[in-house]
């Protein structure tokens, strides 16, 4: 993430005013940290087909719009509250994509592209559709939680392994390895071939 320090922190203050029932700290929160929300946004649009017909701010207005309902939730830190953020954009995408699929009657599926973050670095050169993706991750959340949090804190919200690493208590070389381990699965997932312990 951009912010600095002192930022990050602050954003964890608000978090947990937020969380402990203070409504305005929201409003402080999302202005605090809208440009990382956006670029997260962004992040995920970058991924999709040419010519989508949502834009990155709208969808983010909406994550933002459900985020604001929620309520029992324990705030640890800034990395838990974007994670939740980049997980809602991409269950709006996948909802859209799967609406968008059903009006043009199962015709072709949404292609996402994963180059920059390399994520599924396939031989063949072709990108897997959004829904397959989607299916696949919430497949590796059931077999192993950790990977799934690697792959939406590196891939979803855009953070460095370091970052990862103090975010879920775990060292770099841990990060390092679960996210290459995440990358083999999921490519073998979408193709069909997991048979992996």
């Amino acid at each position: 993430m951009v912010e600095n320090q002192e930022q990050g922190g602050q954003v964890t203050q608000l978090l947990q005013r937020w969380g402990n029932g203070d409504r305005a700290a929201f409003e402080s929160l999302i202005e605090l940290a809208y440009d990382d929300l956006r670029r997260i946004s962004e992040r995920h649009f970058r991924r999709e087909r040419s010519g989508h017909t949502l834009q990155a701010t709208a969808i983010l207005h909406e994550a933002l719009m459900r985020l604001m309902n929620l309520e029992g939730i324990e705030w640890h830190d800034r990395n838990q509250f974007y994670a939740l953020v980049a997980k809602m954009l991409r269950q709006l995408l996948v909802d859209h994509a799967r609406g968008h699929r059903r009006q043009k009657r199962g015709g072709g599926a949404q292609k996402l592209t994963l180059s920059e973050a390399d994520v599924l670095a396939s031989t063949d050169g072709k990108a897997p559709d959004i829904e397959a993706l989607e299916n696949a991750l919430q497949a590796l959340e059931k077999r192993d939680e950790r990977k799934a949090r690697v792959v939406e804190l590196r891939f979803y919200v855009g953070l460095k392994a370091d970052e990862i690493a103090r975010c879920l208590g775990i060292s770099t070389a841990t990060v390092d390895r679960e996210w290459r381990r995440a990358r083999l699965w999921l490519f073998k997932e979408i193709k069909g071939e997991t048979n992996l312990g």
